[in-house]
């Protein structure tokens, strides 16, 4: 498990770009660096087009994971959206955790996008902190 992700500003601001520009469908997107630390956000299309669920598009989904690999990064984290809340993974979120990534929930409060870490393993789920730096 992870127990922290490093996040530059410039990754925490591109994911809230992207779901604040997606509002009110759910955003998604995949995170990738080395040694916990955020390197690339890729923002990936929700085939769903929904406004309380998500699935990346498949070739968005293809493209992003080989240029993760040919960068000679990890994917370390998932990032998507819940337009109306919950502030935390839904039971969809729990069920449907396939990889070994952070998850990151944005959901609005207190007039902005705000977002928390989390790992769901085998049904369970851990806060993950997110570390934010320059």
């Amino acid at each position: 498990m992870t127990r922290e992700l490093i996040l530059p500003r410039s990754a925490w601001l591109a994911m809230r770009r992207h779901v604040r520009r997606r509002a009110p469908l759910e955003a998604c997107g995949l995170l990738a660096g080395r040694d916990g630390r955020v390197e690339l956000v890729v923002g990936v299309r929700n085939a769903a087009r929904s406004p309380v669920r998500y699935m990346m598009n498949p070739h968005d989904q293809w493209r992003a994971f080989n240029k993760i690999e040919h960068l000679g990064m990890e994917l370390l984290g998932i990032y998507h959206s819940h337009p109306n809340g919950p502030h935390q993974p839904s039971a969809t979120d729990i069920r449907e955790a396939l990889y070994s990534a952070v998850q990151i929930i944005w959901s609005p409060r207190d007039g902005d996008w705000q977002a928390g870490g989390f790992w769901i393993e085998a049904g369970h789920v851990s806060e993950v902190p997110l570390q934010i730096v320059i």
